[in-house]
């Protein structure tokens, strides 16, 4: 029953904060304000400042993980409504993506190992733009530690979400494939989910990408991370 009620507990808490996130962010837009960002870190400052463990907070937050797969699905109905047009754009999805797949792979392999870290950091990284269920299970195959995977995915998808302004501007990425392309490759879900906002197209090229990315790496990661290692 104690877990009963701090897992309904954690849900509604969870809930209500990023309901006030995107009541803040509809008000104040900014790329700061971005409610899985502000939701993620006053999530944090509440669960340090309580002294709550993760291990407690994962009794109700396991059941929104559960959603994630959902989620990601429902992505899938833009991209029913935009067919035709992404049927036309597959070669140069598909080819951006695969490249974007291989940056990702090998840009975390080559700087966590120059920076001098440890066989398990580094193929915890590898995985680190795709969606959190297939990195855990890349970083499980590679000998790799599912929870810190996991943080590095959240740190990507943060970090896309930051970083992908200056990145246009200093770039003149203008066009929405590349846009969709770079975020769904390097942002996964939290990524998509921002490119959906900002325009439907766009955030539907960025699902193919992030599925597409998701197989890619899957396949590529094992073997480059034998051969760069």
């Amino acid at each position: 029953m104690n877990n009963f009620i701090i897992g309904l507990a954690v849900i509604v808490a969870t809930t209500l904060l990023y309901w006030g996130s995107v009541t803040v962010y509809k008000k104040f837009r900014h790329i700061y304000t971005v409610p899985i960002i502000s939701s993620t870190l006053v999530t944090i400052v509440i669960l340090l400042t309580f002294q709550i463990s993760y291990e407690t907070y994962m009794i109700g937050g396991q059941w929104i993980d559960h959603l994630l797969g959902p989620a990601v699905v429902g992505l899938a109905y833009p991209l029913y409504q935009n067919r035709d047009i992404l049927k036309r754009m597959l070669v140069p999805v598909v080819t951006g993506t695969f490249i974007g797949a291989v940056v990702g792979i090998t840009s975390g392999l080559l700087l966590s190992k120059w920076a001098g870290f440890s066989e398990l950091i580094i193929n915890s990284i590898v995985p680190k733009s795709v969606t959190t269920p297939v990195a855990m299970a890349i970083a499980e195959a590679t000998g790799g530690a599912m929870p810190l995977a996991a943080v590095f995915v959240m740190i990507a998808g943060i970090g896309g979400v930051l970083i992908h302004p200056f990145v246009w501007r200093s770039f003149r990425l203008t066009h929405y494939i590349g846009r969709g392309v770079g975020m769904g490759s390097a942002s996964h879900a939290i990524g998509t989910a921002t490119s959906m906002e900002r325009d439907q197209l766009e955030g539907s090229i960025s699902t193919i990408a992030m599925v597409l990315s998701a197989v890619l790496v899957s396949i590529l990661a094992p073997g480059l991370t034998i051969l760069l290692l």
